[in-house]
C-alpha cells in the first residue's frame, strides 16, 4: 500500500522517531441503505461499512502528552496533556479523539504513556459518511490494542457514541459507531438500535454497484433540525402513552399498532413525523426477506419509498438532495435512490447497473450542477470491513 509507505514518512517528519515504532489502523466509513432517523427511535437499520474512512498512525511517546495531527488539516496539529484532557472550542476536530481518551478514563482505563496520532481521513467532511465516528473508533480501537486490552467492537462502538453525546455533545443515536466498529466485507448489518442485536446480512448486488453521490452542500441544519426532529418523536411516543402505557420508544410499536392509534397524536406535523418512523422500520423489515430472495428490484423501490418518506413525511431532504434523487431515479439501470444520513445536504445512495455507472455520474452530475449551482463528487463503492489493524504493505 503506496499510500501507508507516504503517510508513515509524514508521520515521521511531523513527529520524528522511527517507523518501525509506528502502527496503522483503519475505521471505515459507513453508508445507511435504508432506515432513516428509526436509530434514536429504537427501530433497526441497515448501514455497510466502507473500503475507505480514517486510517491512523500512531506512536508511544516517553511523556503524559498527546500529539495529534491531521493530514486533512495540516495547520491544525494539537498537544495536549494526558492530564487536562477537557473539551475545548479551539481545538476542534481534535476534540473527537481528546473525547476518546476521556471515555477510556471513565472506564477506568487510563493510559499508561503519552502517543503522537496522525490521522488521513478520505470521508469528505460534512458528506454524512460518519467522518467523526470513524475517528472515534480507529481511536479507541488503536488505544486498546496498544495498551493490551480487549478490543470487544461492540463495546468500542458504545463507547465511542457515549464520548460524541455527552464531551462532544451531539446526541447521535449508535448507528454510525456501530456500523464502523462491526462492519464486515460483503455484508450489511441489521441492527437493532434498542436492543444492540444485529445480524450481517449479506448484500449480494451482482451486476449493481452502489454509488454515494455527495451533494457538497454543507448541512448547517443538521444539528438543530435533528434535535427538533427527536423531540416531536418524544412528544408522539408522549401522546401514545394513552394508548400504550410502557411505550418510550416509537420504534416498539408495530406498523398496525401504530396505525390504530395516531389519532391520539394531536398534533399534524408530529404525527407526520412518527409516521416516517414507524413505516420505515417496517421498510428495513421488508427489506429482509427480498433481499433474501435476491429481488434487487424490489429493495430499489423500498429505497424509493424511505427517500419519498423522508421528503413529505420527515422534511429532511431539501433541494440539493431531492434534485440529485430525482435525476438518479432517471437514468435506465438504476433499482433506487435515496438520501443518506442525517439529510439536509450530504449524500445519496444508489443502486446502479454496473453498465450505467458512467452515464449515471455524467447525467446525474450535469442535471444537479445546472439545478443547484454546486459541483457534486461520486464515489462507485465496495462494502468492506469493520475497524482493523492493518499489518504490513499489502
Amino acid at each position: 500500500m503506496a499510500q501507508l509507505t507516504e503517510l508513515k514518512q509524514k508521520f515521521i517528519l511531523q513527529f520524528g522517531g522511527n517507523e518501525a515504532d509506528v502502527q496503522a489502523f483503519l475505521a471505515p466509513g459507513r453508508v445507511n441503505l435504508i432506515g432513516e432517523h428509526t436509530d434514536y427511535n429504537g427501530g433497526s437499520v441497515f448501514p455497510a461499512a466502507l473500503t475507505f474512512g480514517t486510517t491512523l498512525l500512531i506512536a508511544p511517546r516517553n511523556d503524559r502528552k498527546l500529539g495529534l495531527a491531521s493530514t486533512n488539516f495540516p495547520e491544525a496539529s494539537k498537544e495536549v496533556s494526558l492530564d487536562n484532557i477537557a473539551f475545548a472550542e479551539e481545538d476542534d476536530w481534535a476534540n473527537y479523539p481528546k473525547g476518546v481518551v476521556w471515555e477510556l478514563a471513565q472506564r477506568n482505563i487510563s493510559l499508561s504513556r503519552g502517543y503522537n496520532l496522525l490521522f488521513h481521513g478520505e470521508i469528505p467532511n460534512g458528506a454524512g459518511l460518519s467522518s467523526s465516528a470513524s475517528i472515534e473508533v480507529v481511536t479507541a480501537y488503536a488505544f486498546l490494542t496498544l495498551e493490551g486490552k480487549p478490543t470487544d467492537t461492540v463495546q468500542i462502538a458504545l463507547w465511542s457514541q457515549h464520548a460524541e453525546n455527552e464531551y462532544i455533545g451531539v446526541k447521535c443515536g449508535i448507528m454510525d459507531q456501530f456500523a464502523v466498529a462491526n462492519g464486515r466485507k460483503d455484508h450489511a448489518i441489521l441492527l437493532d438500535c434498542d436492543t444492540l442485536k444485529y445480524e450481517l446480512v449479506p448484500f449480494r448486488s451482482g451486476e449493481y454497484k452502489l454509488v454515494i453521490g455527495n451533494t457538497n452542500k454543507r448541512r448547517g441544519l443538521v444539528d438543530s433540525k435533528y434535535n427538533e426532529r427527536r423531540s416531536q418523536c418524544e412528544q408522539a411516543v408522549r401522546d401514545l402513552k394513552q394508548a400504550f402505557p410502557e411505550l418510550t420508544l416509537l420504534g416498539q410499536l408495530t406498523l398496525e399498532q401504530y396505525q390504530a392509534n395516531e389519532h391520539l397524536i394531536k398534533d399534524e406535523t408530529v404525527r407526520r413525523r412518527a409516521r416516517h418512523v414507524v413505516e420505515e422500520i417496517h421498510r428495513v423489515s421488508r427489506s429482509m426477506g427480498v433481499l433474501r430472495d435476491n429481488d434487487l428490484a424490489a429493495f430499489g423501490q423500498l429505497m424509493n419509498a424511505s427517500h419519498d418518506s423522508l421528503r413529505d413525511l420527515y422534511e429532511v431532504t431539501g433541494i440539493e438532495l431531492d434534485t440529485m434523487v430525482d435525476a438518479a431515479r432517471a437514468v435506465p439501470g438504476v433499482l433506487g435512490s435515496r438520501m443518506t444520513g442525517a439529510g439536509f445536504g450530504g449524500c445519496t445512495v444508489s443502486l446502479v447497473h454496473q453498465d450505467s455507472v458512467e452515464r449515471f455520474i455524467e447525467e446525474v452530475g450535469s442535471k444537479y450542477e445546472t439545478a443547484t449551482g454546486l459541483t457534486p463528487a461520486f464515489y462507485v463503492c465496495d462494502i468492506g470491513d469493520g475497524v482493523h489493524q492493518l499489518k504490513g504493505e499489502a
